[in-house]
């Protein structure tokens, strides 16, 4: 479940900075104005501020935690002239604060060894007050589960990343005639699919964390139907091997998890199962666990893992 947290974190922030870089060398600048209030939110998550914005014609500095005494600068680009600028213009009722520079476009882990001139004394050790993409995964990565699921929450409400659809497909295919190759449940299940309340099955089951995942990639439901039915027409009934094979994992799970719990560690089975396989072609992680999530979507939707509303427990052995 850390591995499936951590994939989706490093993945959204590492496409906000090249985002923000890109845009930035054609001077579109939107983002900027935006990220303020989206660092402002994961900061205080990360490391449990209470900043605020400052009024947009406050010179140097954007975010304010008054009863912290931090002042923070948040900028997409990371330069000596730029730090020492925001040092400089510091308003007098800040000039008791700690700095913090925050770069939300490409790092420059140079500046760290740097010293700079600090002309209002401000408490400002650039070792540690100087944030970028992968300081904040380095510091993300140390947290216990918890707060990894609240900050992986964010980020998807936050950046719902749209996928490359052909590359899903195509992926999705392999991934498919993958399982269909392997023998991962003894017990076939015929599949049936009862008419049921997406939102109330979520709801049933107490999907707390999960429902975010069910959101993004229901969607996608009409693709995965797509590749099983051309399958079927060459006689080859993949969705059965898929579905039995997910719900194999699921079954195989302790029934002491929580249902997010049960909903993440059943993915990670899969991918695991996956990767293990001797026909399993290498492709990108972030690619095969976005593939994995869209399985156990469907497996969900379709009825093979989790009870319908109405009944309350995980499986149906």
């Amino acid at each position: 479940m850390r591995a499936e947290h951590w994939n989706v974190i490093e993945g959204r922030l590492s496409w906000l900075s090249a985002r923000v870089v890109n845009r930035a060398a054609l001077n579109v600048l939107d983002f900027n104005v935006l990220a303020e209030d989206f660092y402002r939110d994961l900061l205080n998550l990360i490391y449990g501020w209470r900043l605020i914005n400052l009024p947009t014609n406050t010179q140097a500095v954007d975010l304010v935690d008054a009863a912290a005494k931090i002042v923070v600068q948040v900028s997409s680009t990371a330069s000596k002239q730029k730090i020492e600028a925001s040092l400089a213009k510091i308003l007098p009722a800040h000039r008791d604060h700690s700095f913090k520079f925050v770069c939300i476009g490409q790092p420059n882990h140079d500046l760290r060894k740097q010293t700079f001139l600090n002309p209002h004394q401000l408490t400002f050790v650039p070792a540690n007050d100087i944030f970028d993409c992968p300081s904040l995964l380095t510091h993300i990565r140390t947290m216990d589960l918890a707060q990894m699921g609240k900050i992986r929450d964010f980020l998807c409400q936050q950046i719902p990343l749209a996928p490359d659809i052909a590359k899903v497909e195509s992926n999705l295919t392999s991934i498919i005639k993958l399982i269909g190759r392997e023998d991962w449940n003894p017990r076939p299940q015929p599949i049936e699919v009862v008419p049921y309340d997406i939102e109330g099955k979520i709801t049933a089951n107490s999907l707390d964390k999960a429902c975010y995942l069910i959101e993004d990639h229901r969607v996608h439901h009409h693709r995965l139907a797509k590749i099983y039915a051309q399958f079927d027409q060459q006689g080859a009934n993949k969705s059965r091997s898929v579905l039995d094979g997910i719900r194999a994992e699921f079954l195989a799970l302790s029934p002491t998890l929580s249902s997010d719990q049960l909903f993440f560690e059943t993915i990670a089975n899969v991918i695991t199962r996956i990767m293990r396989s001797a026909n399993f072609t290498p492709i990108p992680q972030e690619e095969l666990q976005m593939c994995v999530e869209l399985l156990v979507v469907d497996a969900f939707i379709q009825c093979k893992i989790f009870k319908n509303p109405g009944t309350v427990a995980h499986v149906d052995s």
